[in-house]
């Protein structure tokens, strides 16, 4: 009997492994389509957007950035109904399909230079096709990922689906720092900017191929055997109170929280240091992935702990790191920034920009960690991915995606390069103090219910 139940274990296991890598691939593709584009956003400022003054193409190139995570809720809305009542699978194979679409072809757009007014346009209209594909993925993932997962040690089994958003910055990244190294500046402007987005159509090949062998999750397969789904899954959340309190808390403390952190520790830093610190731009690509590279463990021990612990005191633990520590970190890094430019041969101010990113990433990974997990278990089964997938989406895109432009903006007005932080300090306060209060530990919530 033993050997039977430890063979079942092992057969489990591995089909888990199967469709976490699966689904995981998928991910990391939607991430690296949708931040390539943050990671280039210097780049297409005079590309697409080219204006006497630097700041205000630099803002116009953050703004479209911010378009796309400004539709992401629609298509949260619309593909998690749709998870709910044609299957999660399904949905997985439009979303990945529409991300690759829209990224080739911004590797084949058209400069302001030789079109004029119709690049930013089409730009502007890739970047809502990327929106919308990453509002049915990015939580929906997490939905279908936690219900193959089953009720033991779930935070740290999905939460290698959060390194797959620092994975795409990582692989993008990296990509464009080898870029940067063998070709000119001239070349890199005029060209190897479209390289990124081209090795895109390799990558969409094969998630398409490893998705198609994903299989529906045993929870929406016990729901359509029982007759439980729900026509009208989104509304069924508004009208439910405790729903409704619940998309709330996901909304404002994890999910925004989490945003916040993530634009600002893996993609506002980058900017920060190329554009306010003055760093050479292959300087901070290096750093951003020595930064990268040292989240991965601190995710997955954060999704561990939250087994141990629960999910609360983790995430809470998170917001209140990052809202401490945020702003000084960057004050800190501006004064060693103009330390490296005065003496660029002396390496102690690199190790030290270093060492405070991967603290800020310490901050990042508590909320995230276990953010996979506390998606799903948060709701009902029946309406489980819309009612996870819209405050989600809603909070990443409107939160955190439009961070970034919110801080450069809040800069220029108030005359400085830290006065921005501001907004994420109080809002990571603020989300801390909501989740302390009224929060659920969901760590050994039953997924069937």
């Amino acid at each position: 009997m033993n050997k039977i139940n430890n063979l079942k274990k092992l057969q489990d296991s591995h089909s888990y492994r199967k469709i976490a890598i699966a689904a995981c691939f998928g991910t990391f593709l939607e991430w690296y389509d949708f931040l390539t584009f943050a990671t280039l956003a210097v780049v297409f400022a005079p590309l697409f957007f080219p204006s006497s003054d630097p700041s205000a193409g630099l803002l116009a190139s953050l703004a479209t950035f911010g378009v796309g995570m400004i539709v992401r809720p629609i298509g949260a809305a619309i593909f998690g109904s749709m998870g709910d009542r044609i299957g999660r699978k399904p949905v997985f194979m439009i979303t990945i399909a529409l991300m690759g679409f829209a990224t080739v072809c911004v590797g084949l757009l058209p400069t302001y230079a030789q079109v004029g007014i119709w690049a930013p346009i089409l730009l502007v209209a890739l970047r809502l096709l990327q929106g919308l594909s990453a509002g049915g993925e990015i939580g929906g993932s997490a939905v279908y990922l936690t219900e193959h997962a089953g009720n033991e040690h779930r935070g740290f089994k999905t939460s290698f689906l959060q390194l797959m958003g620092p994975l795409g910055i990582l692989f993008s990244t990296l990509q464009i720092a080898l870029l940067r190294s063998y070709l000119s500046p001239e070349e890199f402007q005029e060209w190897g900017w479209r390289v990124p987005f081209w090795i895109s159509i390799l990558l969409l090949l094969i998630a398409c191929k490893a998705r198609m062998a994903l299989e529906e999750t045993p929870v929406f397969l016990e729901l359509s055997k029982c007759n439980q789904k729900t026509e009208n899954p989104l509304l069924s959340n508004f009208r439910d109170p405790e729903t409704r309190k619940r998309m709330f808390l996901l909304f404002f403390c994890i999910s925004a929280g989490g945003a916040v952190l993530f634009f600002c520790v893996q993609v506002y830093t980058a900017i920060f240091l190329k554009t306010s610190a003055k760093l050479p731009a292959v300087l901070v690509d290096q750093l951003s992935i020595y930064a990268t590279l040292a989240l991965f463990p601190l995710t997955l021990f954060a999704g561990w702990l939250s087994d141990k612990v629960g999910r609360k005191p983790v995430v809470i633990g998170g917001l209140l790191l990052g809202a401490i520590f945020i702003r000084p970190a960057f004050q800190v890094l501006q004064s060693l920034s103009e330390e490296y430019l005065m003496a660029p041969d002396v390496n102690g101010s690199v190790i030290l920009i270093g060492l405070l990113l991967i603290c800020l990433s310490l901050a990042l990974a508590l909320v995230v960690g276990p953010q996979t997990a506390l998606l799903a278990e948060l709701f009902p089964a029946k309406t489980r991915n819309s009612a996870a997938t819209l405050p989600h989406n809603l909070a990443a895109g409107w939160i955190g995606g439009l961070l970034p432009l919110i801080v450069t903006w809040l800069n220029q007005i108030w005359g400085g390069d830290l006065a921005g932080l501001w907004y994420p300090t109080i809002f990571l306060t603020g989300a801390a103090i909501v989740a302390l209060l009224y929060l659920p530990e969901t760590n050994k919530v039953n997924l069937n219910l």
